[in-house]
This record gives C-alpha cells, structure tokens and sequence, in this order.
C-alpha cells in the first residue's frame, strides 16, 4: 500500500472517488474506523481548535459501543460516513456476506450516502453492487499513521509532500494511531499555510 495509489490503479478503477477535481485549493480530511475513547476526543480537540470539518468513516460495531462518541462527532458539525460494520476486507469475503455488513453499518446512519472500504479492498463486483447506492471514497493521500514502522515525523511529512488540490487525506480513528497523531495540529496548520481549506462536501 502505498502514500498515493499510482493513476494506473484509478484509471481501472473510475467509479470510485479518490480525489476531487476542481476544488479550488479544498483538501478532504477523513478519519477512519472508531469511535474510539482517547482517540476521538483528542482529534475533536484539535479540530475545534483549528476551526476545521472532516469526515469520520465509522465502524458500525464502534459506532454501537460508544454512541455518545458519534453523537459529539456530530454536534462538533463533521459528517459521518459508512466504514461497514465490522471491517471486513473485500477482497477476503464474499459479495453477500460483504453487502450484509455494509448495510448493517447503513442502518446505524440511514442519511449516509459514502463508503470506503476498509483497507481499501473492494472487488469489481461488489463495486458494481455498490455504486448506485454510495458514493465510494477512497484516497490520494494516506499518512500511514496505523504503521508500527512509520513515526509522527513521517507521518507529517506523508500528507504534506503529497497533498495537493482536490486531495482526500486519511488518518485513522483507533489506538494503533493514536501515537503518530500529536502531528495533527502542526499538519493541519502547515496545510493552512500553504492554502489549503478543508471541506466535507462530497
């Protein structure tokens, strides 16, 4: 897996959205799996403090065990989205089994209308099943903050070295991360610097 899929992987795979075009200097931040206690509270902080949106893609299990966690996710103003309900990976499960645990995450958020797919493995067909219902968001720009081999610095310099206009940035949500998030604040304020705004508008 690699910071930025390479444009032969999104050329074959057109239907899903890995950067929006046109934007106008917006960049996309999302935060995948959680709710997670510590995590989600500190990222909420430093995004209050910075006076920014993201999108956090949920795990319906989370979601079901830290529902007050959703709940001030969503009173800070950010977007929830579909992460499937237990973190299945496409490539590993069949289409039924896959469909079922998507939809059991969609019933937790009945307003969602965006998946990503966890690891970002998907299969063609579950593509196919899937893309009249979501919008399908994958990435352009992945800090490897969840690597035990990676460190905040590297971290850091993942998402600044590769953003540009229209990029959908991804952190994560969980505990594996949490040490390699004490970069947030300074990478959201780099980013600023360079004129970057962040929306939520898909």
């Amino acid at each position: 897996m690699f910071v930025n899929p390479s444009k032969f992987i999104q050329y074959f795979f057109p239907s899903l959205v890995w950067r929006k075009e046109n934007s106008e200097n917006n960049v996309w931040l999302t935060f995948d799996d959680g709710p997670t206690p510590e995590v989600t509270p500190y990222i909420l902080q430093v995004l209050k403090h910075e006076k920014i949106k993201a999108t956090f893609f949920l795990v319906g299990e989370q979601i079901e065990k830290f529902p007050n966690l959703v709940n001030d996710i969503l009173s800070d103003g950010h977007l929830i989205a579909n992460h499937s309900y237990s973190h299945k990976n496409g490539w590993l499960t069949s289409k039924e089994k896959y469909l079922k645990d998507i939809e059991s995450c969609q019933e937790l958020m009945p307003q969602n209308k965006l998946f990503r797919p966890p690891h970002g493995k998907i299969t063609t067909v579950q593509i196919s099943l899937l893309k009249e219902k979501y919008k399908i968001i994958l990435w352009d720009v992945l800090s490897w903050d969840f690597s035990k081999k990676t460190t905040p610095k590297r971290v850091k310099q993942n998402v600044l070295k590769n953003t540009k206009n229209g990029s959908i940035i991804v952190f994560h949500n969980n505990q594996k991360s949490f040490r390699n998030l004490i970069v947030l604040t300074e990478t959201i304020q780099e980013l600023k610097k360079q004129g970057f705004r962040f929306s939520t508008t898909w």
